[in-house]
């Protein structure tokens, strides 16, 4: 057990570092925003870097939150007694897994058989 003290230690700095890179790019956007410059290059140009950055500012978003939202969830478990225990089956999740990803949530097998199923819907 004290292994999982080490691993919700981790997920709680990550928890801090997620959260502290998410309100730097929302601070990053703002100024690009207020600070913005005409192109040499004419209008469409400028329209289109912008309208790049903005996608993958807004895909770096959802990447973090997706995963804030993974280590919220593994947080949650650890208060309430079901850490390190399968969502789906309830089993006890790989050690090495946990390891390599303290916010998992399913254990390999479970985590096999849902992307097995969401590869077969394609």
């Amino acid at each position: 057990m004290t292994n999982n003290k080490k691993l919700y230690e981790r997920l709680r700095e990550e928890r801090g570092q997620i959260a502290q890179r998410l309100e730097q790019l929302k601070v990053s956007a703002q100024e690009a925003g207020e600070t913005r410059e005409g192109s040499p290059f004419g209008k469409r140009e400028e329209e289109a870097s912008e309208a790049f950055e903005l996608e993958k500012r807004l895909a770096l978003e959802e990447k973090l939150n997706t995963t804030l939202a993974k280590i919220d969830h593994a947080l949650e478990k650890w208060q309430a007694g079901t850490y390190g225990l399968c969502d789906s089956c309830g089993q006890p999740i790989e050690q090495d897994r946990l390891e390599a990803l303290p916010q998992a949530s399913l254990c390999l097998s479970c985590k096999a058989r849902q992307a097995k199923n969401v590869s077969g819907t394609r």
